[in-house]
């Protein structure tokens, strides 16, 4: 019944649009007679009474169902005819307003605006000839009638693929869905060839797929609605875009090589909503007010050309704006006439001036004047000069605010009394070196009734270099706090509050003052401690309920009990240089680790060994080791005692010669061995084909006078799909018998292999999907596509890369 409900939703644009005034008007000056337009909406109100019996009738009789297809294909024709109607009146408004002057208003009617299409039902809309699904295929190619279009994201899917499309010439959407993985490269042949054949798209998605320009005849697209290029790699957009003046809705999120816009964006007034954030656009076009029924825009830059008073002619801004460029603000009055303060459905504002500001008054009199409506819940501010905060800012009428961040305002020695809002729950104040204290002022006035930071939940300071005092007022000021960070605060001294209840997770980097005891603790974690006392003591008074402990870079740090932690399930060690050794005394009840689930320890050169006889931590899943270069063993007995593992990660560790006695745990299906040039020469030993769970290995570097011919047929289970290789200096061949064992391989990548000359004389596995090469120059020349030596080897696999370039398009 949805593809009926979208007929009848048709029908109402038909109607609406056959009586609009721009449409009427339009009629007459083109000297048709108007009773035609009459007559014709008689008779569709007429077929539309029929059509609620119809859709009853169709399930059981195939002939209604017949008739209602072939007048969704008619009621489809229609709407476009009366389309480029009303394009075509579109066009003459806008060129009617550029011959009337940017500072005149032209006499048509403000409230035109082009119907919605029907792609918000797509989802819905799952009937016969006019949806196809590219993953379904068809054997009988695409229907002409098909409308709307659909496939998830692949690298597999080529141009011949997309070929099926060209046809389809009547199709309104062209819609992928998010995949998996990053963003995958689209064919230009597809952006060139095809796209520009599909004349009546309304909706056209090509987010995420990287493309590197858009063709100028995307402005044969007259009909488009919806325009989304996120993620594009474009530098530009074609001037052929300011015809689309249709078109309601342009996504440019993270065009980060976008630097501007086009000066005649401003003719695309049907536009509503319009995404710049993550681009690098220098100033906005000149006139952008033009657009006045915008009701989403995400960026605005203020520029020498671009003044902020365009801003007071949006009036209907909703959800979020990052304002930036207020460097170029030569007034608090001019910042007043972009009536912020009247914007009340914004949800989340940015204020963002640039690195250098000379006139630290003016940029206080700008900020004052950018007052916000009270109903904003999100607000930043960056680069802001001035010496102090406005008086708006804290204010308890700001009772919907929920989140706020404070960045490199350099010039300020005081903060705003923030305590005062009552929803706040979210506080970051950083880079900010004029503050050395923070005092009484933060949490405001004390005769008031609530108790400040109410709802606050996290705090964060961060890089506050001058900061020496904090005062704790210990009068339940952070009774919701959470999460509380400080980072890089290295003069300040004294205590952290300690009358914080709901406190479960605790950062600290660069912090001389002692731990206080934290009961409820559940996160902690302490980077470049330079406490007196050793760490080890310090965490041991928050230790019963940690889950999450991760210690970095902290010298005082030699042996850590695991038997402290009983709600431990992951603990990383990283960068301290005096690390040896974990310790389980003896007596340790075993439930005392069994919540382990992740280990992690990087960088620890002077660690020696693990616990004797083993780590009983039968839930551990990850055990990762990085650059501990004195470690000479893993674990003992890891095949019964690590029972769970999944994913075992070594890099660096040149002194490890072998697994341990037993082998590798049965579940294990993610192996990684980095530059463990011992632990490689013994490779015979692992016993890796017994693994019947073991679908990833990585093998990389420093094994290069152990290996000529890889891999080894006794080497590898059958069981695997990812392998991964490089910085195998001698590695000249891929051993033929190896590879054919792997007959579930998906994915092979190899890098920096300068001796490797060619593949098997066979082609690769024919379960491969992917191929990835780089940095085997000897290789290369053979996988020429369809010229190349080695390329029938190869040719079946559906994605391949060779140096970065796709070669199998």
């Amino acid at each position: 019944m949805a593809g009926e409900a979208l007929l009848g939703a048709a029908f109402s644009v038909l109607l609406d649009r056959l009586t609009s005034p721009e449409l009427i008007k339009f009629f007459r000056g083109q000297k048709h007679d108007e009773r035609l337009l009459k007559k014709l909406k008689l008779k569709l109100l007429g077929l539309n009474k029929v059509l609620n019996d119809a859709e009853d009738k169709q399930i059981t009789h195939r002939a209604v169902k017949e008739w209602l297809d072939e007048l969704k294909d008619a009621v489809y024709h229609a709407e476009d005819l009366v389309d480029e109607i009303a394009t075509e009146a579109l066009r003459c408004k806008v060129e009617a307003e550029n011959q009337s002057g940017p500072n005149q208003r032209s006499n048509a009617n403000d409230s035109l605006y082009v119907m919605h299409d029907l792609v918000h039902d797509l989802a819905q809309y799952v009937m016969g000839d006019f949806c196809y699904r590219l993953e379904d295929g068809n054997p009988h190619g695409i229907a002409e009638k098909v409308r709307y279009f659909s496939f998830v994201r692949s690298r597999f899917f080529s141009f011949e693929k997309f070929k099926e499309i060209r046809e389809a010439t009547c199709l309104r959407t062209f819609l992928p869905f998010k995949g998996r993985g990053d963003l995958i490269e689209l064919s230009k042949k597809v952006v060139d060839e095809i796209l520009p054949r599909l004349t009546h798209l309304r909706l056209l998605s090509l987010s995420e797929y990287g493309i590197g320009e858009l063709p100028y005849s995307i402005g044969n697209l007259i009909h488009l609605r919806f325009l989304d290029l996120s993620r594009a790699q474009i530098r530009e957009l074609p001037e052929s875009v300011c015809t689309l003046y249709n078109l309601e809705t342009l996504l440019l999120f993270k065009c980060d090589l976008l630097t501007t816009l086009l000066a005649d964006l401003v003719k695309l007034i049907s536009l509503r909503h319009l995404d710049l954030a993550g681009t690098n656009l220098k100033e906005m076009p000149m006139n952008i007010s033009r657009l006045k029924d915008l009701q989403q825009l995400t960026v605005f830059v203020v520029g020498k050309c671009t003044c902020i008073n365009e801003l007071g002619e949006f009036h209907c801004l909703r959800r979020t704006i990052s304002i930036s460029g207020l460097q170029h603000v030569e007034s608090g009055n001019d910042a007043l006439e972009a009536k912020m303060s009247e914007k009340k459905h914004l949800e989340k504002l940015a204020l963002e001036w640039n690195s250098t500001i000379e006139d630290s008054q003016n940029a206080r009199d700008v900020l004052e004047k950018l007052e916000p409506h009270t109903t904003l819940k999100h607000l930043e501010i960056k680069n802001y000069g001035g010496t102090r905060f406005p008086t708006w800012l804290g204010d308890q009428s700001f009772c919907n605010m929920v989140s706020l961040r404070l960045e490199k305002c350099e010039n300020c020695f005081s903060l705003s009394p923030l305590g005062q809002m009552p929803s706040l729950k979210e506080l970051t104040i950083a880079r900010m070196p004029g503050i050395t204290n923070v005092g009484h002022e933060f949490y405001g006035e004390s005769g008031s009734l609530s108790k400040p930071f109410q709802s606050l939940e996290t705090l964060r300071f961060e890089k506050m270099s001058g900061w020496v005092n904090w005062c704790i007022l210990d009068a339940g000021e952070f009774s919701r706090l959470q999460k509380l960070e400080v980072i890089d605060c290295p003069k300040l001294i004294g205590h952290l509050p300690t009358n914080v209840p709901s406190l479960a997770r605790l950062n600290l980097k660069e912090f001389a003052s002692e731990l206080v005891t934290l009961t409820n603790l559940k996160e902690l974690k302490v980077e470049n401690s330079s406490l007196c006392v050793p760490i080890s003591e310090e965490i041991s008074h928050c230790s019963m309920f940690l889950e999450r402990l991760t210690l970095d870079s902290c010298e005082s740090l030699k042996s850590l009990q695991l038997g402290l932690f009983p709600k431990l399930q992951s603990l990383g060690i990283e960068d301290c240089k005096n690390f040896e050794t974990l310790l389980i005394p003896d007596g340790i009840v075993l439930e005392n680790v069994i919540l382990l689930e992740k280990l992690t320890i990087s960088n620890c050169n002077n660690m020696l060994s693990f616990p004797c006889g083993g780590l009983p931590a039968p839930n551990l899943s990850s055990l990762s080791l990085f650059c501990c270069e004195k470690l000479k063993a893993l674990p003992e007995q890891m095949h019964t005692l690590l029972s769970s593992l999944q994913s075992l990660e070594l890099s660096r560790c040149p002194e490890i010669e072998s697994f341990p006695e037993g082998g590798l745990p049965s579940k294990l299906g993610h192996l990684k061995i980095w530059n463990c040039k011992k632990l490689v020469g013994g490779r015979r030993e692992w016993g890796l084909q017994t693994l019947p769970s073991l679908t990833s290995f990585s093998l990389w570097g420093e094994s290069e006078d152990v290996l000529e011919s890889f891999p080894e047929d006794w080497l590898l289970p059958p069981t695997l799909t990812f392998l991964h290789f490089g910085d195998l200096q001698n590695l000249k061949s891929l051993n033929k018998r190896g590879l054919q064992l792997l007959g579930s391989l998906e994915c092979m990548c190899f890098f920096i292999c300068p001796q490797l000359q060619s593949f098997p004389v066979e082609r690769l596995p024919t379960s491969l999907l992917e191929l990835y090469v780089s940095g085997c120059p000897l290789l290369k020349p053979r996988c020429r596509r369809k010229e190349g030596e080695d390329w029938h080897k190869i040719a079946h696999i559906p994605f391949i890369t060779i140096d970065d370039e796709v070669i199998s398009e």
